[in-house]
């Protein structure tokens, strides 16, 4: 848009002069347009006069939101800039993504000239660079002075300082904040639960959404982190509660909210129902490429390997979306998990040929996995020569795994071990664990003892098996041998129970080998517990969900696929892997996994 300068303009009173240049940035569009009005201002204007500083503020602000560097010329221009000015450049900074360091400058400098004071305003952008930053002394420097200033009491603040420190990691400092605000809005309870879901605390984050839900109308940013807190948790009831909540609120159009949708999908699939995932996804008016990546990976996660690969081939025809990176580790996981290692191959090249894409550690660990699992392991071994990346902790457990299984010779698995330990990665308890079970595989028993010795002498503990299970609405979380829970003298029974119905049709444990007490050890692992919990609490003819922070045992494994036919209760179990869906003495990983 091109401006004449009109001279009437230029000479007509103060008053009509500041009118005719206000309105003329009212229907400002473009910086072409807004560099003449700062020139007519410049020309026409008292530099003091109260409504001219108001222009600058005006011109500043639009120059911030389109040229920040002709928002610096503006603003360096100005001889006494007010609060508002300092506002708006911090502002802009903060929210660019190649200024934000400028901030801390600009901050530094409105200190220094002490003409004014930072205000509500001011600090939640230096919090919010502060965190995408990760500057953790540059933030607490800041909220130092906010005290200062008096601001401890002001909800947008404290809800930018909540934000801060949790994404430098301070979860505890952020959650005292929390507690200790006087105040509090939905944003600060976003904040927090946002927080917690970041940090792995689901139960905690979603204990947080129950206590506050009749304080607080949750809004789109709450249900989106109470979605991804029962996805992490396997909190399927409160998660269908979001999903109706969402209903409620917005009906016929969520299918049109493809980021609403794509959570939902994946809440699902974590939470072990697959079948109301596909529904969710089926029923989607939009897609994009996360909502195949999710549905892909959810199938693989499942067991479902065919259909996931039918879902890929159909997104692939389809022609509206290249596969990415994402996308090809959930084809290989579908791959990995019903052991096909012909087609793992297969897409592996066509990832690399076909779709020109580098492939990452997860590409190669997903084949690597598949190889050792199918018994390949000198395959999976040659592979892991020729990779172009370092091997990591995850590779070579894979291969550690595959000798516990008597794919290899022990030998080799005492190198996957020492490669293990070399690597730095992982859990060294896990490792510790899988070497001996490589000795018991070869009925090695002194060196299983001598492992047990080397675990106690280098102070290293096994990580406490725990599993939870939802019911009525409740998350119960239980631990190995526990007997904390009020309902453990009942537990106890139901395992009884399962004891002799098993011994009836003839079923040991695996590990005969090993002492009284070992296998008395192995009835009370958590996953046994909340079984026992599920046949107790739960109305007959419901699925009993369990989520298991470790791989499910060769035992356990047994003993949960009977439990299901002895029982006539459908049992899904999500450990660190992989989902087992247990129905009628059958596991959906046919026993592969």
């Amino acid at each position: 848009m091109v401006m004449t300068t009109n001279p009437a303009t230029v000479n007509c009173n103060p008053m009509d002069r500041h009118e005719r240049l206000l309105s003329s940035l009212n229907s400002c569009k473009e910086m072409t347009h807004l560099k003449q009005i700062h020139a007519q201002t410049i020309r026409s204007t008292s530099p003091n006069h109260q409504k001219t500083v108001f222009l600058y503020s005006r011109i500043l602000h639009f120059a911030s939101l389109h040229e920040i560097n002709y928002a610096y010329r503006v603003f360096d221009n100005v001889d006494d800039p007010n609060t508002f000015m300092w506002n708006t450049l911090i502002k802009a900074c903060a929210q660019s993504n190649d200024c934000k360091e400028q901030v801390f400058w600009l901050y530094k400098k409105m200190l220094e000239e002490g003409l004014v004071s930072a205000d509500k305003y001011t600090f939640p952008f230096i919090f919010k660079a502060c965190a995408y930053l990760f500057a953790l002394m540059e933030g607490k420097q800041a909220h130092a002075q906010m005290l200062k200033n008096g601001l401890e009491s002001d909800v947008y603040v404290n809800n930018s300082l909540i934000h801060f420190y949790a994404s430098c990691g301070c979860l505890e400092s952020a959650r005292n904040l929390f507690d200790k605000m006087p105040e509090r809005s939905v944003v600060s309870w976003n904040a927090m639960i946002d927080a917690l879901v970041q940090f792995g605390e689901f139960k905690s984050a979603l204990d947080m959404f129950v206590m506050l839900q009749e304080v607080f109308e949750p809004d789109g940013y709450t249900m989106h982190s109470v979605l991804n807190a029962c996805a992490g948790l396997g909190a399927l009831s409160l998660g269908i509660w979001a999903h109706a909540f969402w209903l409620r609120k917005c009906g016929a159009e969520l299918g049109k909210d493809v980021v609403v949708n794509n959570c939902l999908v994946d809440m699902y699939c974590k939470c072990g129902s697959v079948d109301i995932a596909i529904q969710v996804f089926e029923r989607m008016q939009g897609r994009d490429l996360t909502s195949w990546n999710f549905m892909i990976l959810g199938l693989a996660m499942h067991g479902k390997g065919g259909l996931a690969l039918q879902y890929f081939d159909r997104m692939v025809r389809l022609g509206k979306f290249v596969p990415n990176s994402v996308t090809f580790v959930g084809v290989l996981s579908a791959c990995n998990h019903r052991c096909m290692v012909d087609e793992g191959r297969r897409y592996f090249d066509m990832m690399v040929d076909e779709y020109k894409i580098e492939p990452q550690l997860e590409h190669y660990g997903c084949l690597v996995d598949g190889l050792a699992r199918a018994g390949l392991t000198l395959e999976a071994l040659d592979l892991v020569s020729r990779m172009p990346l370092k091997p990591d902790a995850v590779i070579w457990r894979s291969l550690l795994d595959s000798c516990c299984k008597g794919n290899a010779s022990v030998e080799l698995g005492e190198k996957m071990a020492e490669q293990l330990f070399e690597s730095g990665g992982g859990d060294r308890s896990g490792v510790y664990v899988l070497l001996s079970k490589v000795y018991a595989s070869a009925s090695r028993w002194d060196d299983v003892g001598l492992v047990r010795k080397l675990m106690t002498d280098n102070g290293v503990r096994k990580e406490p098996g725990c599993s939870l299970i939802e019911i009525n609405g409740v998350i119960h979380e239980l631990f190995a041998g526990d007997t904390s829970h009020p309902q453990t003298k009942e537990i106890y029974q139901i395992l009884d129970v399962i004891e002799e119905r098993l011994k009836s049709i003839g079923y040991t444990p695996t590990i005969v080998h090993e002492s009284e007490s070992k296998q008395q050890s192995l009835r009370q692992h958590s996953e046994r517990l909340a079984i026992a919990l599920g046949i107790l609490c739960l109305t007959p003819g419901t699925p009993i969900r369990i989520f298991k922070n470790l791989r499910v045992c060769n035992d356990c494994h047994t003993v949960t696929r009977l439990i299901s036919k002895l029982f006539n209760v459908e049992i899904i179990v999500r450990d660190r892997a992989r989902f087992h869906h247990f129905k009628d003495g059958l596991c959906s990983c046919m026993d592969f996994w």
